[in-house]
């Protein structure tokens, strides 16, 4: 495919066929996707390649909570899991919501799971001691992460960049065998989509563009 074609049509894949992924296949995709940057060249991401049927419905189960609290915070009219405005739901509130199978059911389901890890030992977090979450360290893995969807949309396959088993971290490292310095940024259910979708829904660029300073005007297209 050519490359913007790639870049408007790469969807959220949640649902897949029972075609196989053969490591053929991964091993083509992430050698491409290696060639994405990160600080310092220091390349501190790591695959874990799930495929065993009982860890990836242990995934999917780790999920559950964030899910949860995901789905009733949107039910309240709330931007879930945001760092800004303390959440309006109670525990209780949480605890009576179901999980929405769409956030949990793919991570069991999947032929593969790919979970995106990153070395904090050589990632560059400048933003440490500022007073707000974190999010610099993502800088040296989530292009690697987007990379690798790319190069699966070129594939034919697909998958979606995923979280909430994150929520569960300290769970997800035992099962896995992570080390205490390695992070998890993304969890992905991966394979051949069932669907694909072709036309995306996206803000236009005059809706996220600043000219100079926050609010200084879009960048609207000439003519």
């Amino acid at each position: 495919m050519e490359l913007y074609q790639v870049m408007r049509t790469a969807f959220s894949a949640r649902e897949f066929t029972d075609d196989p992924v053969p490591d053929e296949l991964l091993h083509r995709i992430f050698e491409q996707a290696r060639f994405a940057p990160s600080g310092g060249n220091r390349q501190g991401g790591q695959v874990i390649v799930v495929r065993d049927a009982a860890t990836k419905r242990t995934i999917a189960e780790l999920a559950e909570p964030a899910a949860k609290r995901y789905a009733a915070q949107r039910a309240n009219r709330e931007n879930p899991w945001n760092t800004i405005d303390p959440p309006r739901v109670t525990a209780k509130d949480v605890d009576a919501t179901p999980a929405p199978r769409e956030l949990t059911e793919p991570l069991a389901n999947a032929p593969v799971v790919l979970v995106m890890c990153v070395d904090l030992k050589v990632v560059a977090s400048v933003d440490q001691y500022l007073d707000r979450v974190g999010v610099i360290s993502g800088a040296s893995v989530y292009p690697f992460a987007w990379n690798i969807l790319l190069a699966a949309r070129n594939e034919g396959y697909g998958g979606t960049l995923t979280t909430m088993p994150i929520a569960e971290e300290p769970r997800l490292k035992v099962l896995l065998d992570i080390p205490e310095h390695v992070a998890v940024a993304a969890v992905i259910p991966f394979g051949r989509p069932i669907h694909s979708l072709t036309k995306l829904r996206r803000r236009a660029v005059e809706e996220f563009t600043h000219l100079e300073r926050w609010g200084g005007g879009a960048l609207e297209e000439p003519g």
